[in-house]
């Protein structure tokens, strides 16, 4: 539909109706110095749609795109190839609905595809029981902390300094307003931390990710029996998960709670979402667990069908029952997800996994030859931290001069000094070993 501007009668109309006599009045409270006084610098005033277009466009042109340079940014939102029939089946007019999707009487390919991906998510993380998604990791991690609150009455949480901390701003925000108590320890970019110490008799969970933050892959086998002899849940939360194609599930470490975030599955980088939020955990706190789960079954004359098995949010339990208020996610996100996990298979997950993992073997090799680079993983999966000889984010802007998106500086997500000159670099299959030498020869120049 067409944009059709009011006339002035339409304007004095409307504002007759209302009992003002400019459109000035409607903005009387707004203070005059946080008012425009003119033209927006560098836009033009008016101006046709394909004029506007040559604008935005040009300055659109002045950003870099994912896929259009050397491009080594990941911290918890990875560039991975998504094949063209992801994206065409999607296209399916099947798949498009305004509505909530999941009316067992409306939609039964939908609850299908959903009791698909919980299948392929219990069988990521080695866990028994997964919902049918969340909005994404961050937020599936708060619910999972919620969820330990009420299985163990308790309400403190302890969260790993190797927690990504934009998940940990999430977790405090959702406790400043929901009362409970939570336990932030202080990144651990250099040095290992011992959480097991932390917990006492009051904490509900710790909460704890693999690969970390700074891409360290952690065995959380000794954590969860420490854990489960105080009573505490372990929650492990997966920001990568292709990941789990080459590295044990949270599940056979012992997890009961087990968060991802599912970006790198069949969605883009999106510019930061929307994303897919995987949430699974162990049978016996399956009624403790927020959102929804969809089953199989059949129906009176016999055949398969799938309903909504069990469902805790307030649209179809009382208030008071309900364990959490999220509605829905973005269920497309979760349905690309579903489809590009299937097209891979197991054995093609394990391919993807091995290439990503040999790629960042490659880019480690390389930046490890490079004087003043210092590589301070032992062990990562595709992502690692480097410490460079000055501060990482003006080696990242200068880089980006020469069109070479070198990575996260570590201070972008924790302003931490000892975090200054951290650089996270983090490569996955679309990375050619061109890409790998242009950044490290800039880096040779940089650290010189």
């Amino acid at each position: 539909m067409r944009y059709l501007p009011l006339t002035a009668q339409d304007r004095n109309d409307m504002l007759q109706k209302i009992g003002v006599a400019t459109v000035d009045d409607l903005f009387k409270d707004v203070p005059a110095a946080a008012k425009l006084k003119g033209p927006i610098a560098g836009l033009p005033n008016h101006a046709s749609e394909m004029e506007v277009e040559r604008q935005l466009s040009k300055l659109a042109n002045q950003n870099i795109s994912a896929g259009s340079a050397p491009f080594f940014c990941g911290a918890g939102a990875y560039r991975h190839h998504v094949p063209a029939s992801v994206d065409q089946l999607l296209l399916r007019g099947e798949f498009l609905t305004s509505y909530t999707p999941y009316q067992p009487e409306v939609s039964q390919g939908t609850l299908q595809y959903l009791f698909e991906f919980q299948t392929q998510v219990c069988m990521l993380t080695g866990m028994p029981v997964a919902n049918a998604s969340m909005y994404d990791g961050s937020t599936g991690t708060v619910e999972a902390v919620m969820m330990a609150n009420r299985v163990t009455k308790r309400d403190q949480a302890i969260l790993s300094g190797g927690l990504h901390p934009h998940y940990r701003d999430v977790v405090k925000t959702h406790a400043d307003l929901s009362g409970f108590k939570v336990e932030c320890l202080p990144p651990t970019v250099k040095q290992a931390e011992n959480l097991a110490s932390k917990i006492t008799q009051q904490t509900s969970c710790v909460v704890v990710q693999t690969p970390d933050v700074w891409g360290r892959v952690h065995d959380v086998t000794a954590l969860a029996e420490a854990c489960h002899k105080n009573g505490t849940l372990l929650i492990v939360v997966v920001t990568e998960v292709v990941s789990l194609g080459l590295l044990p599930s949270p599940g056979s470490m012992g997890a009961d709670i087990v968060v991802c975030e599912g970006q790198s599955i069949g969605n883009g980088l999106n510019f930061g979402g929307p994303y897919v939020g995987l949430f699974a955990t162990k049978e016996e706190y399956m009624r403790q667990m927020p959102g929804r789960l969809c089953g199989q079954t059949v129906d009176a004359e016999g055949q398969r069908g799938f309903v909504l098995t069990l469902s805790t949010r307030e649209q179809h339990i009382r208030r008071e029952k309900a364990t959490s208020n999220i509605c829905t996610n973005s269920g497309l996100c979760a349905l690309a997800f579903t489809m590009h996990l299937t097209l891979l298979g197991e054995e093609g997950l394990k391919k993807l996994s091995r290439l990503n993992h040999a790629m960042a073997v490659q880019t480690v090799d390389r930046l490890a030859k490079i004087s003043g680079v210092n590589v301070l993983n032992d062990n990562f999966f595709n992502e690692f931290s480097v410490e460079l000889p000055k501060p990482a984010a003006e080696v990242v802007e200068r880089l980006a001069a020469q069109k070479i998106i070198a990575g996260v500086p570590a201070s972008r997500l924790d302003n931490t000094p000892e975090l200054k000159n951290i650089l996270l670099v983090a490569v996955t299959e679309t990375t050619t070993p061109e890409h790998i030498e242009a950044l490290a020869v800039a880096l040779e120049k940089e650290c010189r």
